[in-house]
Order: C-alpha cells, then sequence, then structure tokens
C-alpha cells in the first residue's frame, strides 16, 4: 500500500508541473488578445495624412526663352570722320538727345565758315542790284537809259537774290550736317559695348553701338511643332520664370510663327510684356507655356509609392485592427509642384498618409494625424497679374 499511494504521489507532481506550462486559454499572458496583439503589430504607428481634394493643375512645358528688345538699335554715323569724343559709357542709361559720340566736326565747321562768307558777299550784291534797279526804274521814267538797260538792271537783280538765297539755304544744309557729328540716341535707353576708340575713322558703315530699350521686351521661345499647334494668339501664357521656377512675368502669346524653322524644325512662340522686374534684353531666361488649366484631384508626390508600372497610395483605412494602411492603386497624372494629379483611383475627400509611406505596409495599425497647411496656403501656384502688351492682333506682325 505504500508503493501505491506513493506511485500516484509522483503521478500527481508531474501532471501539476505539465499543467502550469502548457499556457492554456485561462492563463495569464494566453488568449485572444495575446494573439491579436502578435497579429496587429503592436502600437499604432502614428502618421501624418492630408485629405485629397480638387484644385487647379496647368499642363506646362518648359523652354529656354530670350529677351529681345522692341526698341533695339545698332547706331551708326551719319558723317565719315575721326572720332573725336566718347561721352557715353557701355551700360550707361542716356535719354533721347544724349550725345554719345562725336566726330571731329572742324573741316564742315570750316566750309560752314566759308559758304557764310559767302552769303555775306551775296546779300552785299543784292543790295546793290536792287539799289541800281530802283534807279534804272527813275532814270527810264525820266527817259534819260534806254528799256534795254532797265531789263538789265532788273535781271542783275533777280540774279542776286537768287545766289543769296542759294547761300542761306547751303548754310541751313551744312549746319543740319554738322550736327550729325553728334551722333544722339534717338530714344531712351541703355547703351551697349563700344568698340570704337578715340582717333577711330568712321563711315556711315561703322556700328558704333547698339542702343536698347527694355522698358518693353519680347519674349521668344522655339517649341516643337506638335506643341506650337496647342498654342492660341492672344490666350495662351507664356511665362518668364526666375531660378526657383517661379512665374514672375506672364502675357499672352502675341504671335506663332507659320512654318517652322528649317534647321531646328522648331516654331517660334512669342510674347510682348512691359518690363516691370527688371530683366535684360538679350537675356536668356528660363520661360514655359501654360498649354491648359484643368480642375483635378491632387495629392502629394510623398504619398506615392511605385511598385514595377503600378502607382500606389497609402490610404487610412479600417481593418480588424482599427485604423489601418490600404494600399490604394491609381492612375497618375501631370505633376505640377510637388503634387500628382489623380486620374483613378481615390476620391474627393480620402485621406492618404504622406509621412513614411516607404516603411508601411497593407493592414498596418496607424495612429493619423491630419496636416495643417499654412494660412494663406493654397493648391495652385499662385501666379503674378498679366502684363502683356499687344494680344492678338499683333498676330503675324
Amino acid at each position: 500500500m505504500r508503493l501505491v499511494r506513493g506511485g500516484w504521489g509522483a503521478w500527481g507532481l508531474v501532471l501539476a508541473l505539465a499543467g502550469g506550462c502548457s499556457g492554456g486559454k485561462d492563463a495569464p499572458g494566453g488568449g485572444p488578445q495575446a494573439g491579436q496583439q502578435s497579429q496587429g503589430g503592436g502600437k499604432p504607428t502614428p502618421v501624418q495624412v492630408l485629405a485629397v481634394k480638387p484644385g487647379p493643375v496647368r499642363d506646362t512645358r518648359e523652354y529656354v526663352g530670350t529677351l529681345i528688345s522692341r526698341s533695339s538699335i545698332t547706331v551708326v554715323p551719319q558723317v565719315a570722320g575721326y572720332i573725336q569724343k566718347i561721352p557715353a559709357r557701355p551700360g550707361q542709361k542716356v535719354k533721347a538727345g544724349d550725345v554719345l559720340l562725336v566726330v571731329d566736326p572742324r573741316q564742315e565747321q570750316a566750309t560752314l565758315r566759308a559758304t557764310q562768307a559767302q552769303k555775306a558777299s551775296a546779300i552785299a550784291s543784292r543790295e546793290f542790284a536792287r539799289k541800281t534797279r530802283e534807279r534804272s526804274a527813275q532814270l527810264l521814267k525820266e527817259g534819260l537809259v534806254s528799256r534795254q538797260d532797265y531789263e538789265q538792271a532788273v535781271a542783275q537783280a533777280a540774279q542776286s537774290e537768287a545766289q543769296a538765297q542759294a547761300a542761306e539755304a547751303q548754310i541751313q544744309n551744312q549746319q543740319v550736317q554738322l550736327g550729325f557729328f553728334n551722333v544722339s540716341a534717338p530714344f531712351d535707353g541703355v547703351v551697349g559695348d563700344i568698340p570704337v576708340k578715340l582717333g577711330d575713322y568712321v563711315t556711315p558703315q561703322t556700328a558704333l553701338t547698339i542702343l536698347d530699350q527694355s522698358r518693353a521686351l519680347e519674349l521668344s521661345v522655339q517649341v516643337p511643332v506638335d506643341q506650337a499647334a496647342r498654342v492660341k494668339v492672344g490666350q495662351t501664357p507664356l511665362e518668364v520664370l526666375n531660378e526657383d521656377g517661379e512665374p514672375i512675368v506672364r502675357a499672352p502669346a502675341s504671335f506663332v510663327a507659320t512654318t517652322p524653322d528649317p534647321n531646328t524644325q522648331l516654331v517660334e512662340v512669342q510674347a510682348n510684356f512691359a518690363n516691370t522686374v527688371g530683366l535684360r534684353a538679350g537675356q536668356l531666361v528660363r520661360a514655359q507655356l501654360v498649354y491648359d488649366v484643368r480642375d483635378a484631384l491632387k495629392m502629394p508626390t510623398t504619398a506615392v509609392t511605385r511598385q514595377g508600372n503600378q502607382s500606389f497610395a497609402m490610404v487610412v483605412g479600417q481593418g480588424d485592427a482599427g485604423t489601418v494602411v490600404k494600399r490604394q492603386p491609381v492612375t497618375l497624372g501631370l505633376v505640377e509642384g510637388n503634387d500628382y494629379e489623380v486620374l483613378k483611383g481615390l476620391d474627393a475627400g480620402t485621406q492618404v498618409i504622406i509621412s513614411g509611406v516607404q516603411q508601411l505596409r497593407d493592414g498596418m495599425p496607424i495612429q493619423p494625424k491630419p496636416v495643417q497647411q499654412a494660412q494663406g496656403q493654397t493648391d495652385g501656384m499662385p501666379l503674378p497679374p498679366a502684363q502683356g502688351i499687344g494680344g492678338g492682333s499683333d498676330a503675324g506682325q
């Protein structure tokens, strides 16, 4: 009997130990809660979310543009001679009538003085001939001279009058020519490079400098033929961009070339604008054409992941573990700034995750936190007011 009781005691001890290590449903740490925690990934991950909503989407293409002055001329002299003075300096702003260069006028001045002397002689001869004519007329009445002598005096007086008038006209012409020796600015502008120097001999074919007027500029871009067909004169905006890619000048297209350049097969598009931002003629700038503006759903580029050729948005959804990540296939359109155009896959108001999307997995518990937009922030890129001059009526001119 002792052996039997001792045996049952040993088996009871073994069964008790086995029950304590089995981890049944009622044991601490077991049961459904422990299983759920293992499947749910633990504590929800905090993420930033943003509601998808419509906004303006601009279909643009960027090009290299050239700024051209609508009033730009090459200054040449109207007379030949040696450069005597150069009052202007390259880059100087000048007013209309300011003297840029002076050609030596001494020879023309000497000729003018000689002509003035001839004029004085012609005036004296005219006065003598006039008095002779008057005396001949009186003597003719008294019968002391013949009709022939009187007519000869009248002819001499008329000839002297013509010679005096010719001398006066020649002086006026020489005075005008003398003014050409001062090469002046025809309008307000900025002086370009001056390749000549003091003492150089110049002719009416010599380029002295370039004068640009930058208050009214023309923006010219070269675009592919298929894109040029989308440009509407007077409607399609052409913009100048700053170094950050933001538009600082906007004007409607005023001209589209009817044929492409034979060498590049590109079509020239132009827009005219008032220069109020300190641009310079001849400057190369970043420019873009805004072919279309439409309303569409937009979402940040940071909310998009890719797998192969398919794009996905990480959106906020509901699952067994509560608020979770849902990977939603989307079809995307244009990219503008930091936003994608959403063509398919999302509805307005859908909350997309915009932080840490590369570390998220489908079904992962999350704790969403809405992003607060800064006051005054807009969905679309702000544009400056239109500053164009001219319009559709300028096309082809």
